[in-house]
């Protein structure tokens, strides 16, 4: 079977759209693009996606792969798979700051762990909060509505489609805000909990100012903050998946759907 020169400049610039996007996808995302999944098997998840999602992009017509309007494209495509990644990568970073204000108020903010996403220390209470939400994220299957999502934006893109408008940046920008309403949402019962023990431990310091309330208040304060986060792991879920619906609008007003 014999190729000529302008059928495969055809079949390059079919599938270097798709995969720009992906791989822009994988530069953000959480789960699919973490660090701790390695490199070869990153490279080869965004190939294979990139051949599956090829079908569905409009042909390129007669685009040279190494023209400057290819190469243009090809950027604007990363931009946009980054940023659709970046929106999912908020409700994951939502639960993960919610678990460090819960390890700061019951004085457990010196525990920390490796966090393999960013590569660097992190509270081991947020970095439990973000197993979970990946346990979550997958349970509920978020990883094919992703991919669901990049079908239809490729569906319903142009090959000549350009980098998302001013409003859809904003969005992103203003779903950013979204990182503390929702770890407030996800900290609070907590939060509540432990404020009324130091409210209590206030007033005893206040009738017994011998006592050393040190000794005593802080086992107490960790003790009652796992039951806290014991008793509000049940809202856990709701609270995810409330964000992730938002991170996936936000996706569609990104990829133009």
């Amino acid at each position: 079977m014999n190729f000529e020169l302008a059928q495969l400049q055809t079949l390059i610039a079919a599938l270097l759209w798709p995969l720009a996007r992906v791989s822009g996808l994988m530069l953000t995302a959480p789960v699919l693009g973490a660090r701790s999944i390695p490199v070869r098997v990153r490279v080869g998840l965004a190939l294979l996606l990139a051949l599956v999602l090829m079908p569905l992009a409009p042909l390129p017509g007669k685009v040279d792969p190494l023209s400057i309007a290819a190469l243009v494209t090809v950027m604007q495509q990363l931009v946009v798979g980054a940023a659709i990644g970046f929106a999912l990568k908020l409700a994951f970073e939502a639960l993960a700051f919610g678990g460090e204000l819960v390890a700061g108020a019951m004085g457990l903010g010196f525990a920390e762990v490796m966090d393999p996403q960013q590569g660097h220390s992190a509270p081991a209470l947020g970095q439990f909060y973000l197993l979970l939400a990946t346990l979550i994220f997958l349970a509920m299957d978020g990883h094919l509505q992703l991919i669901a999502l990049l079908a239809t934006g490729m569906r319903h893109a142009s090959w000549q489609a350009a980098m998302p408008g001013g409003n859809a940046l904003w969005s992103l920008l203003a779903f950013a805000s979204h990182l503390f309403a929702g770890a407030v949402l996800v900290a609070l019962p907590a939060l509540a909990a432990l404020l009324v023990v130091n409210l209590g431990f206030g007033a005893i310091s206040r009738a017994a100012p011998s006592m050393n309330l040190f000794s005593i208040g802080f086992p107490i304060s960790i003790c009652l903050g796992f039951v806290a986060v014991w008793l509000g792991l049940r809202a856990l879920p709701g609270a995810f998946d409330a964000l992730q619906n938002a991170a996936f609008q936000l996706i569609r007003a990104i990829s133009g759907i």
